[in-house]
């Protein structure tokens, strides 16, 4: 039995229903609309003009305004080969010398086969370190001890979710975690919305204002052709401040609901009397063991950050070359720690070699799909690329921003990214397929890149919680028993708070980049 259906159990005494249940209309997954834009895309190429830009000798950036027609000479039958192989190439396509994505000729790697082994070795890492029951643990052990501070309790669990939304993108591992908070909250005096909002804003903040998550940062960074630790001291500053504001949002409702109950959006079910008066457990003591996985979780993501920042850069500037023990490690290097950590988890967690083997497996099954998601996507760019419409759209773009201020830039940078993350509900699939388009437009405005990378995360992140489309949002709901309606009532105004901090966010950075 999953984490989550135990969860949902543990709430209902059966499996909370699904959004599919509850609504007539399902919005295609993630890779049925990739499907439908990497067949949309592959239509275009027969209609827009293609072109290239020249490069710079030792960026290969685009260099703006040298734009030029060109002319690919492919037949249909070379155009239908390329959507054939468009999902190949994105895994594990090379650039050939002229500049074509192929399977077999020798080149630059350009395939998305780094990022997709770093995702599952994360998702091994994960899985593992919840197998050993240390994190749920964990997070009840700090719930009991501040159980009579109901308001500072929400504040530690919404921090504590926001890192691991800032660090890993915690999203689906949070549904684990309702059995524990629900009736902690309804113990406290709050209603079920206050439990649902300490967990879905709280991560949901920290994967707005994500500074290394791997599925969002670093697949958005690769895709860029930057590295993940670029822009990192920018989007800490944006976490130190959006974290607040969603803490106060939360605890302004709990406490009105607290002091008038009458006023709770979240109407009780069947039960919430006997959670009011059972929901205080007993103590959770964590055992040596437990503390020692913990200990290994936080070390191996702090050193995850230790070795992709460039130190130097941030220090001295982008120019600047390494200090001698900066290691500047990249995605295969953090695959290769994340598998032999997890592994060690394994090990000290006392899961023995069954229990090891089982978690890489599920593991592995788990963070598949996101892979996948990564690989379409990326498969998507390549249909571009040897098509050669890239450079038109580009050009196209490129003069849509030409004579705007950086700030300007970066503010259209944001709001651009919020339909492109309606319309791809992945966050790794919308990273992957914008980036390629969008960062290079940062040249053209004399932008960083890691700026359209923050512009794109923070965006996504807005709308990640609201999405009906996302099993985090709604699936959390359904364990919470909280109605989507009454959800949006909660926090749209939230939403509205955190675009327009987030458009002025983006626009400083562009402005002062």
């Amino acid at each position: 039995m999953t984490t989550s259906q135990k969860a949902a159990r543990l709430i209902a005494g059966k499996p909370a229903p699904t959004a599919e249940r509850e609504s007539r209309f399902r919005f295609p997954s993630a890779f049925t609309v990739l499907f439908g834009v990497t067949v949309a895309v592959w239509l275009l190429t027969f209609v827009v003009p293609t072109g290239v830009y020249e490069t710079d000798a030792d960026t290969g950036r685009p260099v703006p305004g040298t734009y030029g027609g060109t002319d690919t000479g492919l037949s249909f039958g070379d155009r239908l080969m390329e959507l054939f192989l468009a999902p190949v190439n994105g895994l594990y396509g090379v650039i050939n010398p002229e500049g074509r994505i192929g399977p077999y000729e020798s080149g630059e790697l350009y395939g998305a086969a780094g990022v997709f082994l770093f995702v599952i070795a994360i998702g091994v890492f994960i899985t593992m370190a919840m197998k050993t029951g240390a994190i749920d643990n964990g997070v009840a052990r700090v719930a009991q001890r501040m159980s009579t501070r109901g308001t500072a309790l929400i504040a530690v669990l919404m921090v504590l979710f926001s890192i691991g939304g800032t660090t890993e993108g915690m999203a689906e591992e949070t549904l684990g975690f309702y059995a524990l908070v629900i009736p902690l909250m309804l113990a406290l005096g709050y209603d079920r919305m206050v439990a649902a909002a300490t967990i879905l804003v709280g991560a949901g903040i920290g994967v707005l204002a994500s500074t290394v998550n791997p599925f969002a940062t670093g697949v958005a960074s690769d895709s860029a052709g930057i590295s993940i630790g670029d822009g990192i001291a920018f989007r800490f500053a944006m976490y130190l401040v959006l974290v607040p504001v969603a803490v106060w949002w939360v605890l302004r409702y709990a406490r009105r609901v607290k002091a008038d109950p009458s006023r709770s959006l979240a109407a009780d079910v069947a039960g919430d009397d006997e959670m009011r008066a059972h929901g205080l457990r007993d103590a959770v003591r964590l055992t040596g063991r437990e503390k020692t996985v913990l200990g290994i979780v936080g070390v191996t993501f702090a050193f995850m950050i230790f070795a992709i920042v460039p130190w130097a850069q941030v220090v001295n500037g982008p120019e600047a070359a390494s200090f001698a023990w900066q290691l500047d490690w990249y995605f295969p290097e953090l695959a290769a720690l994340f598998l032999v950590m997890a592994l060690v988890v394994g090990l000290v967690g006392g899961l023995g070699e069954k229990g090891v083997t089982d978690a890489v497996v599920r593991g592995a099954g788990d963070f598949i799909g996101v892979g996948l998601i990564i690989v379409l996507a990326r498969g998507v760019t390549v249909i571009m690329n040897n098509s050669e419409i890239t450079g038109t759209v580009l050009h196209a773009m490129e003069n849509t921003v030409d004579g705007t201020s950086s700030g300007v830039f970066g503010a259209l940078m944001f709001l651009i990214n919020v339909p492109l993350a309606l319309l791809v509900p992945s966050t790794s699939g919308h990273a992957a397929l914008a980036m390629p388009i969008l960062a290079p437009l940062a040249d053209f405005a004399g932008v960083e890149r890691a700026m359209v990378v923050t512009a794109f995360q923070s965006a996504s992140g807005v709308v990640n919680l609201i999405t009906p489309t996302s099993a985090v949002v709604m699936g959390g709901l359904a364990l919470a028993k909280v109605r989507y309606d009454q959800y949006l009532r909660f926090v749209l105004p939230l939403v509205g708070i955190l675009l327009v901090l987030g458009t002025a966010f983006v626009a400083a950075g562009a402005a002062l980049s």
